[in-house]
């Protein structure tokens, strides 16, 4: 009889834990590479800006079902770091190997990025049918093979290189439908999914004059709508061009995995994050830079069981915080050691605009993406804190450059083009790279924009320099500020112990995160093509 009883009362909890695996949400995340905040959600009509010439109906439908973020943030604007952070919740700089994109030591020593879990690791020994597709992050919990991602990720060129355009996009954006309508058809009955979405479309490099043949972008039409900091001409306007072309690609690819959750009826409990890496690559003050137009990305998060559609929020969030809060709402308890906050309850909230006190900033960091590691080759280390009202960052070595220094001096443009490793290697190969190292003198303001030594503070007065070109910390009227932000960002960074400020400060300046002896004298072809 106790055995039948035992029985009966282990079938009901094997039952009660099936109803509550069921009910828990499938969970989307689109996570594009170098995608920043491009959707036409984002248009200010008080200040004309790139999201005004595109339209993206999908991205913007996400948006008005759910929530849209106005202050969201990376936590460090460069992929590895960015990615480490969000997938585990951590800050960047206590990632491990994965603080920047490039190092050649690590193996040797113990890494601390070995001990994090990710959160799609958690998912997994939680019961949820996962995968991850595409660029995504170096714990996947299961991938699919690279090869079948080389038209999606190499969008423009596989397009441009069609006799038939319009058909090879359909063939492509077909293609995304079918492995996502794959691994649906793979998910067992008593599990939810968590299915990661990450092509790199958006990265360089695309094809030249793609924006406009593909997508009818006119550089012309970007006139007088160009950030302070870029030179207002074609080659600028018609690069700016050719990445919206890839940002209407993306949003044409989210297209394919909302519609198929809508063939299948499952949008309703289906939590759906869109979010990106970081700002535009290859442009001043965009990736690789802690100004907005390289830290400052979309989130987008559509739940309709439980959040209310139609909001947007001003709450400042930072990518990290996707680890927790998509842990949450899975039911699952987040990690002790992990230092981000959820947002869910900001998803959860009825309200608009500000909805917790205490997210009025964020942090924001980075060490060097692919720049040399020999320490005085590398570009700057640097951290910041955003505000509404200011942006304030500090450069640790402001004796280097921000974005490296230049390996070969009498490069060509074909080979600058080429090749991001050549000059500045922060800054990636791109057209508009080429326009201000051939027209340095003619646009020395804009070239100091991009590659010129920046003092140790940098404070920005956002009302007032919204585009972040005036640096005001040595204005005598901005001492208080400067004092309180500076206190803020210093105790932040020594209470989540950054590597970069406690002990000595020297560790990301020392075996086993540079090698003195890379990268070796003469390069390869190999070497340099990336």
């Amino acid at each position: 009889m106790r055995n039948l009883f035992v029985s009966s009362l282990l079938l009901v909890l094997a039952l009660t834990n099936s109803a509550s695996a069921d009910q828990r949400p499938n969970i989307l995340f689109c996570f594009s590479d170098d995608w920043g905040r491009y959707a036409s959600i984002y248009r200010d009509p008080e200040q004309p800006g790139l999201n005004d010439v595109i339209d993206t109906p999908t991205l913007d439908e996400i948006g008005r079902s759910g929530v849209v973020f106005n202050n969201a943030f990376v936590p460090a604007p460069s992929c590895k770091p960015c990615r480490a952070s969000v997938t585990t919740g951590m800050p960047f700089y206590r990632c491990g190997s994965e603080a920047f994109l490039h190092n050649q030591e690590f193996g040797k020593a113990k890494d601390p990025y070995k001990s994090l879990p990710g959160f799609s690791e958690i998912l997994v020994r939680n019961g949820y049918h996962v995968m991850h597709w595409g660029k995504t992050t170096s714990k996947p919990a299961k991938r699919t093979d690279k090869n079948h991602l080389l038209p999606i990720c190499n969008f423009s060129q596989a397009v441009s290189a069609a006799a038939d355009k319009e058909a090879r996009k359909q063939e492509i954006f077909s293609f995304v439908r079918s492995n996502f309508r794959n691994f649906l058809d793979r998910q067992p009955d008593d599990k939810p999914f968590f299915y990661w979405f990450g092509p790199h479309n958006s990265h360089r490099d695309w094809t030249r004059g793609s924006g406009k043949e593909l997508w009818g972008l006119d550089p012309d039409s970007l006139k007088g709508k160009l950030p302070a900091f870029l030179p207002d001409v074609h080659d600028v306007r018609e690069d700016v061009a050719d990445y919206l072309g890839e940002a209407l690609a993306w949003d044409a690819m989210v297209n394919e995995l909302f519609e198929e959750l809508k063939a299948r009826g499952e949008l309703d409990n289906t939590l759906i994050i869109v979010s990106g890496d970081h700002g535009m690559p290859g442009m001043p003050r965009g990736k690789c830079n802690l100004h907005d137009f390289g830290s400052m990305v979309s989130l987008l998060v559509s739940w309709p069981e439980r959040a209310k559609a139609g909001r947007k929020i001003d709450d400042f969030v930072s990518l990290m915080d996707i680890a927790p809060t998509v842990l949450e709402a899975a039911g699952v308890e987040p990690p002790e050691h992990m230092l981000a906050k959820s947002f869910l309850p900001l998803l959860t909230s009825k309200k608009n605009g500000n909805v917790d006190p205490a997210r009025d900033h964020v942090i924001i960091g980075r060490e060097r993406h692919v720049g040399q590691s020999q320490p005085d080759r590398m570009p700057y280390a640097s951290r910041a804190i955003r505000t509404a009202d200011y942006l304030l960052i500090r450069n640790f070595k402001p004796d280097r450059l921000p974005m490296g220094v230049v390996y070969d001096p009498d490069a060509s443009p074909e080979d600058l083009l080429q090749n991001h490793y050549l000059a500045y290697p922060d800054m990636d190969a791109s057209p508009t790279k080429v326009f201000l190292m051939t027209n340095r003198e003619s646009h020395a303001k804009y070239y100091d924009y991009a590659f010129t030594a920046r003092p140790e503070f940098e404070l920005y007065d956002l009302k007032r320099d919204p585009d972040q070109v005036e640096n005001v910390a040595s204005n005598p009227e901005y001492a208080e500020a400067l004092k309180a932000l500076t206190d803020r960002l210093m105790t932040t960074l020594r209470e989540t112990g950054d590597p970069r400020v406690i002990g000595d400060g020297k560790t990301f300046d020392e075996m086993p995160y540079v090698d003195p002896d890379y990268p070796p004298k003469q390069w390869t072809k190999k070497e340099l093509k990336f």
